[in-house]
């Protein structure tokens, strides 16, 4: 008996670290919204090449008004297509920029997710939003949902991040799999950690963030630990009759995000010498403004490999 249950451990240990992917990431194709525009901006979808290659798809959203506009570069949940955002943009980042890119294997973009290289994506998209002659280099914020919270913080940490949104937000990857595996050697395992919680000491940037009333998939223990270890908490607020899936759709959850952004972008930029601001490269092709009525175009931009982090 003692002999089967050996095995039937060894057997569960090696079909969690097989999938582990499937554990961590759970890419949704199909768009939520099917014809994406903002009511608040200029939108058009755009199409970005990771330094591999890997074409990643998503949307620009630009103010209507002329002058340079702070900015947002938005993270998605672990199964989530990023759509959604542009349609609600108006209200979530108003008079912002937007840029809401789904990760590899989600949505239109190629490729498989992994910890690395949507990090490495991500600050390839921050520095492309820098770049941009809409944006205000100095006033870029990163909001991050769930999962993407984790891309979030560790975007701050490599960034001259402005602020920082975190919704339900966890102090590790790791640390939820150890709750859910409570008898396997889980931290020998699991190669997508998004250990927040040890970067969350060194984030400069004033963050906000924001708790579902009631959620069984982060719990709050889990945001307590990360919340403990953020430097520069401004807000750690729970929106009422929220749950993990529905928080970021709610006007409440969205009316409390465009408020911290507005409040934090219209305060005297201070961001330390040592945190230079990337300049625009030569090979970035920015696409042109259009009004919001004008039929949409895909933009592809070239990124030159110096630009993300390495591997």
């Amino acid at each position: 008996m003692a002999g089967f249950a050996s095995m039937l451990w060894l057997g569960l240990t090696a079909a969690v670290a097989a999938n582990q992917r499937r554990l961590v990431f759970n890419p949704t194709v199909e768009r939520e919204v099917a014809h994406p525009r903002s009511s608040g901006h200029r939108t058009r979808p755009v199409v970005l090449r990771a330094k591999d290659g890997t074409r990643l798809s998503g949307w620009l959203m630009t103010p209507k008004m002329p002058g340079l506009r702070p900015a947002v570069v938005y993270f998605g949940g672990r199964s989530e297509e990023v759509s959604w955002v542009v349609r609600d943009a108006g209200k979530l980042f108003p008079g912002m920029a937007v840029l809401a890119v789904n990760y590899r294997g989600y949505g239109d973009s190629h490729g498989d997710p992994a910890e690395a290289h949507m990090i490495d994506d991500a600050c390839m998209l921050f520095d492309w939003m820098a770049a941009h002659h809409h944006v205000d280099p100095k006033r870029i914020a990163v909001v991050g949902r769930s999962l993407g919270s984790g891309v979030a913080v560790q975007v701050a940490k490599e960034r001259p991040v402005h602020s920082v949104v975190l919704i339900t937000p966890y102090d590790s990857i790791l640390a939820l799999a150890k709750r859910k595996f409570r008898v396997m050697p889980i931290e020998y395992m699991l190669r997508h950690r998004f250990e927040s919680i040890k970067y969350a000491p060194t984030l400069k940037a004033p963050t906000f963030v924001l708790r579902a009333a009631s959620d069984d998939i982060v719990p709050h223990s889990h945001t307590d630990q990360l919340v403990a270890k953020l430097a520069q908490l401004i807000g750690d607020e729970t929106v009422p009759d929220s749950d993990h899936l529905n928080i970021p759709y709610l006007e409440d959850t969205q009316t409390r995000i465009a408020r911290f952004l507005t409040s934090q972008f219209a305060r005297p930029i201070d961001i330390p010498s040592s945190a230079p601001i990337p300049a625009p490269a030569a090979d970035i092709v920015i696409p042109t403004a259009t009004t919001s009525t004008a039929p949409t175009a895909v933009a592809s931009i070239a990124v030159p490999p110096a630009l993300p982090l390495a591997d």
